[in-house]
């Protein structure tokens, strides 16, 4: 056989194998895991278009997480928290309830939901400070580390190995060295050319540091759609953080290629750091199988009297509620004068999209707040075409021009707010790990709107007009992107 007659027979039988396993999988995401309808036809236009590399974002990207990696409330440490939300279930069925504030027993639907879809104790006495600048934020966080006497309990999906990665985990060395129990939790995704000898010092120091669904194969994992986007920080379970921010010289606005880092981060402290506390503790057992042993200062008593009211607000692929979701929609749906919302990725499904179509038609006003200068193209181009579908319908879309922002808030008639990890798409919807705070106080969903409106004063109105005179080039970007919104 000539050397063309053998390339060709070569050629011929991959590209038959190739086609097969496009097909096996084809079959695989219509019947076998019967996916979101959106995400059906997108994996299946990547599988037929792209043949000779279909089956192999299949294998990345396209994995769903077995249900067998459901939590379970397990140990003394959490009996408790179980306790107090049976009780508040039972208290708000017969209407026993007693709010320090009365003005958000109007929400409590949203309260009564997220309770029941994602056990969501509403604690009523808390604390809140706000951050919006990485120095700020990691000044407070650096402070309440160096005063620990018990444990400090951290994680993020992200942390580098600059100057502030290398500052906080030198602190937690010398606490760890110091007898306070440290555990540092990271998304193995999040950190793929982070050095696993980077965590070296703290696990000699007595500490430990354990990845997120780690890969048995170094930069090669097949899980890449089931990540740990949430970032909290737990200290002696006294005071905790959520929020947007990782760990990073670019959190500080000092990477020149973002420029100024906007965010929103909250510090709590009172009872609901319990439940961040509870969280934890789940995530940990999750990705080590091992439960931390009981210990009453996992879960001190509370002494603040604060009057701020909380629910933290987990949800995961391992959970088909998709609860920060619905507790987003049920939010829109409340709203009577105006929705402010800020979110890097805008990439709705269309319930979400929907509800808010519905409330600007409604006479509400409604803001959606995304970065003028994007980190992610795709992502960027996939939101400008859904963008029109709001600005046709009297949308106000600002577009943040100071440097790059990263905050994912809403607020909801300047009365009610939720600060977190969970982006405005589909991936942060039902493929990643995340975690909000649904805050019930006027003073703090206030004080987030009148950072929203100062926000549009670094930024630039994206009206019907500008939108109307897109390229055509960029229109077809758009929209061949969109194609692919439901897995990017």
């Amino acid at each position: 056989m000539s050397d063309l007659g053998f390339f060709n027979t070569a050629y011929t039988t991959t590209y038959f194998l190739i086609s097969i396993l496009n097909i096996l999988f084809a079959i695989g995401v219509v019947f076998v895991e019967r996916r979101n309808i959106g995400s059906t036809w997108a994996w299946l236009v990547i599988l037929f278009f792209l043949p000779g590399v279909g089956f192999i974002i299949y294998l990345f990207f396209g994995q769903n997480l077995s249900k067998r990696k459901k939590y379970k409330v397990k140990g003394r440490q959490l009996k408790q928290i179980a306790e107090m939300i049976e009780s508040q279930k039972y208290d708000i069925q017969h209407n026993l309830l007693e709010y320090k504030n009365i003005e958000i027993s109007k929400y409590q639907d949203l309260i009564y939901m997220n309770l029941i879809s994602d056990h969501a104790y509403l604690s009523q006495e808390n604390e809140v400070e706000v951050f919006t600048v990485g120095d700020n934020k990691f000044d407070s966080l650096i402070r309440d580390i160096e005063q620990a006497k018990h444990h400090i309990h951290l994680m993020y999906y992200i942390i580098r190995n600059d100057r502030l990665g290398n500052m906080l985990l030198n602190l937690l060395t010398k606490k760890a060295l110091e007898g306070v129990q440290v555990r540092f939790l990271y998304d193995d995704i999040g950190n793929v050319r982070l050095n696993r000898q980077f965590f070296k010092p703290l696990i000699n120091a007595g500490g430990h540091a354990v990845a997120f669904f780690p890969s048995r194969i170094p930069y090669m994992n097949f899980r890449l759609n089931f990540r740990n986007h949430r970032k909290l920080a737990i200290i002696d379970g006294k005071c905790g953080y959520i929020g947007g921010f990782n760990i990073g010289d670019e959190y500080l606005g000092e990477d020149p290629h973002y420029g100024f880092w906007r965010d929103t981060h909250i510090k709590i402290k009172g009872d609901s750091v319990f439940q961040m506390q509870a969280l934890f503790l789940l995530d940990w057992y999750l990705v080590s199988n091992k439960e931390i042993p009981y210990d009453p200062k996992y879960f001190p008593m509370n002494s603040i009297k604060g009057n701020v009211a909380i629910q933290i607000v987990s949800s995961g692929p391992n959970d088909n509620t998709v609860q920060i979701r619905n507790a987003l929609i049920k939010m829109i749906n409340s709203a009577k004068h105006n929705i402010y919302m800020q979110t890097p990725y805008f990439i709705p499904d269309e319930s979400l999209l929907d509800a808010l179509r519905i409330a600007a038609l409604s006479g509400v006003d409604v803001r959606v707040m995304i970065p003028g200068n994007p980190d992610k193209r795709l992502m960027y181009w996939a939101s400008f075409s859904y963008l029109g579908e709001l600005l046709n319908v009297g949308v106000k879309i600002h577009l943040y021009k100071k440097g790059f922002l990263h905050a994912k808030t809403i607020v909801i008639d300047g009365m009610i707010c939720s600060v977190g990890t969970t982006n405005i798409d589909i991936r942060s919807f039902k493929l990643n790990f995340e975690v909000n705070a649904f805050v019930y106080n006027s003073h703090i969903a206030t004080m987030l709107k009148d950072i929203f409106e100062e926000d549009i004063e670094d930024s630039e109105e994206l009206t019907l007009e500008l939108y109307n005179h897109r390229s055509m080039l960029q229109r077809f970007v758009e929209s061949l992107t969109r194609l692919f919104s439901p897995v990017l």
